[in-house]
């Protein structure tokens, strides 16, 4: 499975959220959406990279920009994480994978001398306009989503410059 590129248009799909709705990524054309994939709920890395994007949320509404945080764990799975950390971000649960196959992150990881299939951690920025406008793979967690941020605050300053 290869991962999505820059410039090609983002997968639509639809997943089922810790607030029991569904997130259609076309749903939200004209408004940059942050798409962080990640392995499992409540294991040290991801615990962390949940808190990291919680606390940049004001950050990201205030760029108009929408995040999801999105893991094969299933909906009562992410409202017990969402609850026992406060995570102030939406959860979507994809146990088919249908969006993680999509975004091409369910791939060969090696831990420990063992490889197996699963999630590769990685942020996908779409543009208001429904292309890849990033693709962060998290090769450190601390940090990930303020160099996220960054991108995004960039994509939208680069809109706000073409519409003047």
């Amino acid at each position: 499975m290869t991962l999505v590129t820059v410039g090609a248009p983002a997968p639509d799909f639809q997943l089922t959220t810790d607030a029991s709705q569904q997130f259609r990524l076309s749903d939200h054309r004209g408004h940059p959406v942050v798409l962080y994939f990640y392995p499992q709920d409540d294991t040290e890395g991801c615990t962390l990279e949940n808190i990291e994007f919680t606390d940049q949320m004001p950050e990201f509404r205030r760029l108009g920009a929408v995040v999801v945080g999105i893991s094969p764990d299933s909906v009562e799975k992410h409202c017990s994480f969402r609850d026992k950390f406060n995570l102030g971000v939406t959860l979507a649960a994809d146990p088919e994978r249908k969006a993680i196959e999509a975004y091409g992150v369910w791939q060969l990881k090696k831990m420990f001398g063992v490889e197996f299939m699963g999630v590769k951690r990685v942020t996908v920025l779409v543009g208001p306009d429904g292309n890849v406008a990033g693709v962060f793979p998290a090769t450190r967690i601390k940090g990930h989503a303020a160099k996220v941020l960054e991108a995004t605050r960039e994509l939208v300053a680069r809109r706000a410059g073409l519409s003047r």
